[in-house]
């Protein structure tokens, strides 16, 4: 079986849940089936084009602009050029492949390129969507043409994987891609990363962000308004009121940033509320471990993979009910769910973590066993192999012959 694989990240160039996810699943992939070959071309902003082999995957770093935030669309859109042209050459280079895996619309356009003239199946990945996003609301000129270009996209793919049955409906009402084209398969973690630190004594970390007598509720993510901080910001007095020895950490950097450190001083909070900013990823798994509660207050989230993590680590978790997330979290099972966007119903469960850790303790241990069981990346890999052969075998019956 041989794969190329489309994808505007891939380690070390990581912006999101997309890169993590590639990064992840790749050398799943392998693992998998000892019969893939997979070639990667993926877009480099500094450097050189280079070429790596590593046995059975090849990775095509293809040098490109980086897109300014002024003219993002049309950038991402001529990066796609250099990138589609590559990976013509790639197919023509190993006489051909037997599928075409594309991650997201940023790279939509150079897999066109590939699928036009070779007639590859198309399968994509689908990791967010912008109506999905804004709520429907399409409120530029740049998120109208991200809007049509994700639709362009799955409308051409012979499947459509997605992360979770929320982002399976967006997928289909939006797009109007016929449900048994779409296959859900949930992003994974690496859940024996965490084992070692759950054995370890943590507690000359743990001083570094709150007090031996504090309790920890900690929150990582990208700053931006969908993933929510803000909302814990507006929790943590109501929190503070029925647990006095609480202490907010909220890792990440991004846009909301200045407006976040702007309201804690306005609240003088900031003796209770760190905004820490980057955490290297060693660290953010110490906090995982270490925090008594892990909180993502999203009001948009296709999949939670954070919220996953912290299942990993064995801690207590709180999420709002929205998208992925109330996939990945089973309210008063394996963590708690709160009403989105609503400060009474965020700060209520995490108190409830908080004043009854027996019980909170019970689902962190039922979630752990939840997600070594099922969400894994070995588990999720052999899931996608066997949607590559499925996808395979169909287009095989009606394959045609075309000129390399």
């Amino acid at each position: 079986m041989k794969v190329l694989k489309l994808s505007w990240e891939y380690p070390p160039h990581i912006d999101g849940g997309l890169g993590q996810h590639v990064k992840e699943l790749t050398p799943a992939l392998l693992a998998a089936n000892p019969g893939l070959v997979l070639h990667v071309v993926t877009p480099i902003f500094a450097g050189e084009t280079t070429h790596e082999t590593h046995e059975r995957l090849v990775v095509h770093r293809v040098r490109v602009s980086a897109p300014s935030e002024e003219h993002y669309f049309e950038d991402v859109t001529q990066a796609n050029g250099p990138l589609g042209q590559a990976a013509l050459e790639v197919v023509r280079a190993q006489g051909g492949f037997d599928l075409l895996h594309v991650h997201d619309w940023l790279v939509s356009f150079a897999s066109f390129a590939v699928q036009d003239a070779f007639r590859l199946p198309m399968l994509t990945t689908i990791h967010a969507t912008e109506r999905g996003r804004y709520r429907g609301w399409l409120y530029s000129d740049l998120s109208r043409s991200i809007d049509g270009a994700e639709r362009e996209l799955v409308q051409s793919s012979q499947a459509v994987i997605t992360c979770s049955r929320a982002m399976e409906h967006e997928v289909t009402q939006y797009f109007g891609v016929p449900r048994d084209r779409v296959h859900v398969i949930p992003n994974g973690v690496d859940a024996q990363r965490f084992d070692a630190l759950r054995a370890m004594d943590l507690s000359e970390f743990r001083v570094q962000y709150a007090r031996p007598d504090e309790k920890i509720i900690f929150h990582v993510g990208r700053l931006v308004y969908e993933k929510g901080a803000d909302l814990l910001v507006e929790a943590a007095p109501r929190v503070l009121n029925r647990v006095p020895a609480a202490k907010f950490v909220i890792a990440g950097r991004g846009p909301l940033l200045p407006a976040l450190r702007q309201r804690v001083h306005e609240m003088f909070l900031a003796d209770k509320i760190l905004l820490s900013g980057f955490v290297s990823d060693d660290d953010r798994d110490r906090l995982y471990v270490a925090a008594d509660v892990c909180v993502f207050p999203s009001r948009y989230e296709p999949f939670g993979i954070v919220a996953l993590e912290s299942m990993a680590a064995g801690t207590p978790v709180v999420v709002s009910d929205v998208g992925g997330l109330g996939t990945v979290v089973d309210h008063d099972q394996t963590g708690l769910t709160s009403y989105p966007e609503n400060i009474d119903s965020l700060a209520w469960a995490i108190i409830r973590v908080l004043e009854n850790v027996v019980a909170a303790t019970q689902r962190a241990d039922q979630a752990l066993e939840v997600v070594q069981e099922r969400m894994t990346w070995p588990v999720i890999a052999h899931q996608t192999v066997a949607c590559y052969q499925n996808l395979i075998d169909h287009s095989e019956e009606d394959a045609s012959p075309v000129s390399l």
